[in-house]
């Protein structure tokens, strides 16, 4: 069996609104408590905190495990692989002007031999932007296909996870929640650059900020919550997650069809935009998908990060001589 994680541990690790200080700790707990193969890292390094190790290190450290850096000439937060199994190739897809973090793509040996290809993604958040960004990120995913359209024709094993930052078609979207979530973050302490967490400029557009006190009270009544949620749902740009699931499979969804499982905020979830993408032939081998929420000691997702971390199993393969291999041992056990 192979165990793969997506997390995005927000801003590197680090709480910046707090000085700084690190949650090596509480992410290392979340982690050991499922002894993942393969993690895909989101928001992996800040790019203003130099400070040596990163808590990317400690992690990888405290996991013993190798880690992937994806391009560290990426102004925002590169991404990160983490993985306890042989890496085969690595190989880092910068797309200048279309995506806007470049994709990590690594390559592993599982323990059956066989090689698993990886992509780590983080797609463009832009909320505040024409149609909440929707357009940016289907501008990112039709790269991404056309970077894993290769593998897609020889029938390659492989896996695209990460932060997209989109809602999948028919998905449950409790905007009231972000919403209150922002409005509490904005209150406590303002708005901060590099601190990962939205503010309610990232996520309100310019020509609707003067909207800021109506917003406050719609975040105080639990019937306007109402109402926002149904707007927002139907607002909600998901385009770029239809293309997928048109290739792909969605591990969660697969496992769970009616259930939310959402992942961000950790606080208090709104909306799954976590997601880990499985090609037809790693598809056919997954037993379980979930979401993570409690770590060793009864730690919760939360006290880790804004994200709660997605978990993907996947078995052996299945091959044609294997299956025939146990028809003869139950031939023989008939026979006998």
């Amino acid at each position: 069996m192979t165990r793969i994680v997506s997390y995005n541990i927000l801003a590197g690790g680090y709480n910046v609104r707090e000085a700084g200080t690190r949650r090596s700790a509480q992410l290392i707990r979340m982690l050991d408590s499922v002894q993942p193969d393969v993690v895909g890292v989101v928001e992996a390094i800040h790019p203003k905190i130099k400070q040596t190790p990163t808590v990317l290190e400690e992690i990888a450290a405290g996991l013993k495990m190798q880690v992937v850096i994806g391009s560290e000439r990426c102004k925002d937060y590169p991404l990160a692989l983490l993985t306890r199994l042989p890496i085969v190739s690595t190989k880092i897809h910068e797309c200048s002007g279309i995506l806007a973090r470049p994709l990590l793509e690594v390559c592993v040996e599982e323990e059956s031999g066989e090689y698993l290809t990886v992509y780590v993604t983080h797609l463009s958040a832009a909320f505040n932007r024409r149609r909440a960004g929707g357009e940016l990120r289907l501008r990112e995913v039709a790269e991404i296909l056309r970077i894993t359209a290769p593998l897609r024709e020889e029938g390659k094993p492989h896996l695209i996870m990460g932060d997209f930052n989109s809602l999948a078609p028919g998905d449950a979207f409790s905007a009231s929640a972000l919403l209150r979530y922002v409005i509490q973050l904005d209150q406590a302490s303002g708005s901060m650059a590099y601190d990962g967490h939205p503010n309610f400029r990232a996520v309100v557009p310019r020509r609707l900020r003067f909207l800021q006190p109506l917003l406050n009270l719609v975040a105080s009544s639990d019937m306007l919550c109402s109402c926002f949620d149904i707007a927002a749902y139907l607002y909600a740009p998901r385009g770029c997650i239809r293309n997928l699931k048109r290739l792909y499979v969605d591990s969660y969804r697969q496992m769970h069809p009616h259930e939310r499982g959402f992942t961000c905020p950790a606080a208090l979830p709104a909306g799954r935009i976590d997601y880990i993408f499985a090609s037809p032939s790693m598809a056919s081998r997954l037993t379980d998908c979930d979401v993570l929420r409690v770590g060793e000691g009864g730690i919760t997702g939360d006290q880790a990060s804004d994200h709660l971390a997605i978990m993907a199993n996947f078995g052996l393969r299945v091959t044609p001589s294997a299956i025939n291999t146990v028809r003869d041992i139950v031939d023989n056990a008939l026979v006998d």
